[in-house]
């Protein structure tokens, strides 16, 4: 890599991964109508940013293969060949790889060559590409005081500082003497080549920095705006809209690591906010009362807005899908159509990132698992292009996401064989599952369907740990299904794992906390309305029968049976359990800290937290809480 600060270096890596990930939709859209010449400029444009930039960093691996990318985009936009199939396998390999040299530049390792036989892909056989040169002069309606050049313009001169044009892009007049094969100009040398395309410099001053004047010609016609907002997104340089009040809108790019810490401080400023309230209802002073009155009001508007800084789309995600899908697709034989919604949707930055691994596996699940072959789908009366939806939609403090298929759907009976054939059930345990919960099984460590391992999928790993990562995001996930129908996957994470919306309970002396999204209700019960079940109390309520949790049993804490029960109702998927408390102390919010050594580890417990008297709470962690009582 050439000698560059860290910062520009760093800026590279994140431009051009957000470059990648709209790439890898584009190439998608273009294959699905390669006469889209929007999309075609916003993929050969994307090539090029890569290149220009690989180019300044010393990157020549890079350089190389989106060189190659973009000399095929560039004969065809010329409309001198089309694009064939093959031509998009290269494309989308050609991602692959260079994400490969992203991850390698970005750990300080040198980015390996792709292979020859790749490159030697992007070949289109062009017919013969008639060149011209870029005028001098700029047409007079431009304005002859105009310092700005377009983009076609500054392309132009990149391929002239690189040493090699796309076919389509017009050559300037190259330097006499040549230049040795150096990434890097002076500043009177490029001066002085803006100057030569505007017509700014008289000629002894171009000739003394070294440029040739080229031969006017006429002008070569300029391609067509990109119309799709992901392409109009690509150039990360383009002008901020402007502001009603005639201002330009500013952006800066903050160290994640200083929105942490801010995040950090406003916990603790929650913290104390919750300690003064509690004290305040010990004192009953009317001055201090409406002072922290005010400061709860100035610290929750300081949240929100610390909140939103962290605020991410979906998209962000969502822009790798069509790739990944149409790849799995293609390796399957199957053909399948991918519909995004709601990728404007926004989240924690934190909650995004780690949502990927997830949302990856189970698109490729649901095309693998679910989608039929298309001749199979044309016999059972579905269309031969099947059907997968991935959206999120925000409800409240949380966000629900789903992936959808229309597809062969799940049988629980088989789910039910195969966990019996596998050992994971007893008999006696699988006979007594409804058809809703065996659809839980695939979330059993070990548990796949497929009687073939692949690359995709067969290895029995995989739900398992979408499931564990979904609840350390303190979210759940829930299947729903019908045979010949389709399959839903529904996730359903909060906005932000900062500060979480708690009720308070006690058993005994020690405060636990429950995440708020998962209480349905509280209510109370006299005791000689209990009934058992395989040892576990339950209560009948509303003709349905509602299983129980006594949290001091489950501390190891022998409990004694009060008259009236205080039992708050939690929800996991589709189910409901009570939970028997002492006492319920209200709704708080607290601020999630790491788990205290003695209990990290154990099932049931999600974090720790120092509540408004000053004692340390346990967050409760709802779904390992229900699994551990069972």
């Amino acid at each position: 890599m050439s000698a560059v600060t860290p910062e520009i270096a760093a800026d590279f890596l994140i431009e051009a991964q957000e470059i990648l990930d709209r790439l890898g939709e584009q190439l998608v859209t273009l294959e699905q109508d390669p006469a889209d010449s929007a999309q075609l400029n916003a993929v050969f444009r994307g090539f090029h940013t890569l290149k220009g930039g690989a180019g300044f960093l010393g990157i020549h691996a890079m350089v190389q293969l989106c060189h190659a990318a973009e000399e095929a985009l560039g004969i065809v936009r010329a409309g001198k060949a089309t694009l064939e199939p093959h031509h998009f396998d290269a494309a989308q390999q050609s991602l692959d790889w260079l994400q490969q040299m992203l991850d390698s530049v970005a750990v300080g390792e040198q980015a390996a060559h792709a292979p020859a036989a790749l490159i030697e892909q992007f070949d289109v056989q062009p017919a013969a590409v008639q060149r011209v040169a870029v005028p001098v002069a700029r047409p007079a309606a431009a304005g002859a005081g105009d310092d700005m050049i377009d983009d076609d313009e500054f392309e132009a001169l990149l391929d002239q500082l690189h040493g090699k044009a796309a076919p389509t892009t017009p050559p300037i007049a190259a330097a006499t003497p040549a230049k040795p094969a150096d990434d890097l100009i002076g500043d009177d040398e490029f001066e002085a080549l803006l100057d030569q395309l505007h017509g700014g410099a008289a000629p002894g001053q171009a000739a003394a920095a070294g440029v040739r004047p080229a031969v006017a010609a006429t002008p070569a016609p300029r391609p067509a705006a990109p119309r799709s907002a992901p392409a109009a997104a690509s150039a990360t340089a383009a002008k901020p809209p402007a502001r009603s009040n005639g201002e330009a809108e500013q952006t800066i790019r903050v160290d994640t690591k200083r929105l942490d810490a801010i995040v950090n401080l406003v916990g603790e400023l929650v913290l104390s906010r919750n300690r003064l309230k509690t004290l305040r209802a010990r004192i009953r002073d009317e001055e201090l009362d409406r002072a922290v009155s005010g400061l709860d009001i100035a610290t929750a508007r300081l949240q929100s807005a610390v909140m939103r800084t962290r605020m991410q789309p979906v998209g962000k995600v969502f822009s790798r899908f069509p790739k990944v899908a149409r790849d799995v697709a293609r390796s399957l034989q199957k053909e399948v159509d991918l519909e995004l919604v709601g990728a404007d949707t926004e989240l924690d930055r934190n909650l995004v990132e780690a949502l990927a691994d997830p949302l990856v596996h189970l698109v490729r699940n649901a095309i693998d698992h679910g989608i039929e072959l298309p001749d199979l789908r044309e016999a059972c009366g579905k269309p031969r292009v099947g059907h997968v939806r991935l959206s999120a939609q925000q409800e409240g403090d949380y966000v629900t996401i789903e992936i959808r298929d229309d597809g062969a759907g799940i049988d629980p009976e088989r789910l039910r064989a195969k966990a019996l054939e596998k050992g994971l059930l007893d008999p006696e345990a699988a006979a007594r599952l409804s058809a809703d919960e065996c659809l839980q099984l695939v979330f059993l460590a070990g548990f796949s369907t497929k009687t073939e391992v692949t690359d995709i999928s067969g290895r029995g790993v995989g739900m398992d740990v979408v499931q564990s990562r979904i609840r350390e995001l303190s979210g759940q996930i829930q299947i729903h299904s019908e045979l010949g129908r389709g399959s839903r996957f529904v996730i359903r994470v909060p906005l932000t794992l900062a500060i979480l919306p708690t009720l308070l309970v006690q058993a005994g002396e020690p405060v636990y906390a429950l995440p708020l999204a998962r209480v349905m209700e509280v209510l109370h019960a006299p005791s000689t309305s209990l009934r058992w079940f395989d040892g576990q109390p339950v209560l009948d309520r509303n003709s349905n029968t509602l299983p129980l949790v006594d949290l001091r049993r489950w501390l190891g804490v022998e409990p004694a049976m009060p008259p009236l029960l205080t039992i708050v109702v939690l929800q996991i998927a589709d189910q409901r359990f009570g939970l028997i408390v002492d006492q319920v102390r209200g709704r708080e919010e607290v601020v999630i800290k790491p788990l205290p050594r003695a209990v990290r580890g154990l099932p049931g417990y999600a974090g720790a937290t120092l509540i408004g008297d000053g004692r340390m709470a346990l967050i409760l962690d709802v779904d390992g809480l229900r699994e551990s009582a069972a």
